[in-house]
């Protein structure tokens, strides 16, 4: 009778004990692996995988409430898993060569906008930041220069000749 109630407790309950094993454990063994060799498809596949963890994570966390009443949630989980993990199926490779860099290539789609930054404190790189630095090195006459050099050059593209400014040091 008590063995029944043992198995009936780890049956009911598998995935708390092998799903660690199975997400984390057995992933960051073979990632510190893939780090070592100079194959890059092993490091696809891990770096695919943590990718794919992280996003199920965040699902997870961001869904638990409707989750909970989905008593089946904690195994399909599992088995999504075991595909994305085990080297048999090879699932987070598949994933990214089919899904992932299909989006991620395609020019259409542009996820957000990074600045330019040349340092993490640092503010973004854009046009104003550009003329206040530019100032601030070279002052507002030099500034005002260059400003009036462009314009001339725009104006010499469209009317076809070019204007050469001596006065101007490179």
């Amino acid at each position: 009778m008590g063995s029944q109630n043992f198995l009936s407790v780890v049956a009911k309950n598998i995935d708390v004990l092998i799903g660690p094993v199975i997400a984390l454990v057995y992933p960051l063994y073979a990632s510190i692996k893939a780090i070592e060799t100079r194959s890059q498809t092993d490091d696809q596949q891990w770096l695919t995988y943590w990718v794919l963890y992280s996003l199920i994570t965040l699902f997870e966390l961001t869904f638990s409430k409707p989750l909970e009443w989905f008593p089946i949630w904690p195994y399909a989980r599992l088995f999504a898993t075991c595909w994305l993990v085990l080297p048999y199926f090879n699932g987070a490779a598949y994933v990214y060569k089919h899904f992932i860099r299909p989006f991620y290539r395609n020019p259409q789609v542009k996820i957000w906008y990074l600045p330019r930054k040349k340092g993490i404190f640092s503010k973004p790189d854009d046009i104003l930041t550009a003329a206040e630095k530019y100032i601030a090195e070279n002052g507002p006459e030099e500034f005002q220069r260059l400003i009036s050099r462009a314009d001339r050059e725009a104006r010499s593209r469209r009317g076809g000749y070019t204007i050469v400014d001596d006065n101007y040091g490179y």
